[in-house]
Formats: C-alpha cells, structure tokens, sequence
C-alpha cells in the first residue's frame, strides 16, 4: 500500500471528519482523496493545520496522548492575560476533573498574518484582544478553549499552525498538499514509526 501524507488547513465551520447527518460541511468537501482520515481533531469552530493519512499505525501514535508530540496554536484571547495567568498555563490547569500538562505559551507581539473569518469574532469596544502562542503536548477534547477560559480569558478564534514541525505556512483555507519527503521523514520521525 502506498501511504498518504496530506495537510490541509481547516476553514472555520468545516467538521474534521468526513460525513456529517446534519449536512454540514466536513472534509470530503475539501480533500477529494479516498482512503485517507485525519490524525487528530480540530473543533468544528477551530481553524487551521490538520494531518490527514491512510497510514493506520502513524495515526494512531499521533491521537495517543501517551506519546505526546506538540502541537501549536495562535489563540486569540478577550483581554490583555496577567503575568499570572501566563504562569498557571506554563503550569498546567485544573479543568473538570483533570490536570492539563504544562504548555508553552507566550503573549504574540503584533496580530498573526490570517485570514479573515467569516463571519468575524465579535468586536467589543472597550474590551482589547491578545494573540497568544500556545504549544500543547496533549489533545482533549476542546482543550486550548477551556483553558484560557479557565484562567479568566476566553478564547474568540483558535488556529493550529504547526504540528510537530509541519507549519500552516501559506497553505490558504480550505487548500490541500502533500508532504514533501523531508516533511514526510520529519513526521515519522515524530511518530516513530520506521518507513521509508
């Protein structure tokens, strides 16, 4: 079996998976490759970098939290978050019943280069936006939402840019690629899964 590697980068309000009873849109509206399932979920409301492949034991290493490979997101957060709030999420956050592993986050310097959403997050006159960059080691279910929330600022828009070390680049909404052979080495290097 030849084995698939794609990227796409997820629009907003598209399901990451590929049917969908109540007719909303999914993947099949976007990637038109038989065969192949994403590793790893983004949020019907989260936009941004997802790995799709065919390669069943790569995926599962991937979506199985005892491996732990990083992904990375640019969070955009109501409010300016305090030097403590930073630190409780380097730390790691109590949500429901469960500790979250620490993450590295850092308050970004000027607004990410995106696209615009449709529709736009909503816009509050008095109350400012921060754009953070948040890497995870960890994936549940909408994780990075709950806890910026948790720390007192909620999230408004969520992008994945990287995983591991495949990057968003100018990958545009809803356009698809393959993985290059150096991306495709990296990625199995991540997975350890000896291929190619």
């Amino acid at each position: 079996m030849k084995y698939r590697y794609l990227l796409l980068n997820k629009p907003y309000r598209v399901l990451c998976q590929f049917q969908d009873a109540q007719g909303r849109p999914t993947l099949k509206d976007y990637v038109p490759v038989p065969g192949v399932y994403a590793a790893g979920r983004l949020d019907y409301d989260s936009e941004g970098l997802v790995l799709l492949t065919n390669d069943g034991r790569l995926q599962h290493r991937l979506t199985d939290p005892r491996y732990g490979h990083p992904r990375t997101y640019w969070v955009q957060v109501e409010g300016c978050p305090t030097p403590e709030a930073l630190a409780e999420l380097r730390q790691g956050v109590r949500i429901q019943d469960y500790m979250t592993r620490p993450a590295v986050v850092q308050v970004l310097p000027q607004e990410p280069d995106v696209p615009p959403r449709d529709p736009p997050i909503r816009f509050r006159r008095h109350i400012p936006t921060t754009w953070l960059r948040l890497t995870l080691r960890e994936g549940r279910n909408r994780q990075v939402r709950r806890m910026t929330a948790a720390v007192g600022y909620p999230t408004l828009r969520l992008v994945r840019v990287a995983i591991g070390e495949l990057h968003l680049q100018d990958l545009a909404p809803g356009c698809w690629r393959e993985l290059n052979n150096q991306e495709r080495q990296s990625l199995l290097r991540l997975g350890n899964v000896q291929k190619l």
